[in-house]
């Protein structure tokens, strides 16, 4: 069963564009949680198979791909960002201000 918290963090994820990111804690903020970033996290990771959501357009605050217990995942999720023009700098961080989501 996807809780109401759960279905609030599907909602915004669901309306970040093409091109774009959010965070962990951006999502925390707009839900009036500002310490709840891990909890959209969880979220996230418990999201039901069949929601089809552009999942990899969340990232950490310092704009990294979150690490994984797979690392072929986060190479996957950095491939999805790539190919909707996302750029990764030389320290393997989006520029937030550039591809940051406002909405």
């Amino acid at each position: 069963m996807v809780s109401e918290f759960q279905e609030q963090v599907y909602a915004i994820v669901a309306n970040v564009p093409h091109g774009k990111v959010v965070t962990y804690g951006q999502i925390a903020n707009w839900l009036n949680c500002p310490r709840s970033a891990r909890q959209v996290g969880y979220a996230m990771a418990a999201c039901p198979p069949n929601r089809r959501l552009p999942w990899h357009r969340v990232v950490n605050a310092k704009g990294e791909v979150s690490r994984r217990a797979n690392p072929a995942d986060a190479a996957y999720q950095r491939a999805l960002l790539q190919s909707e023009g996302v750029c990764f700098g030389a320290n393997g961080r989006i520029d937030l201000a550039m591809y940051g989501w406002q909405p």
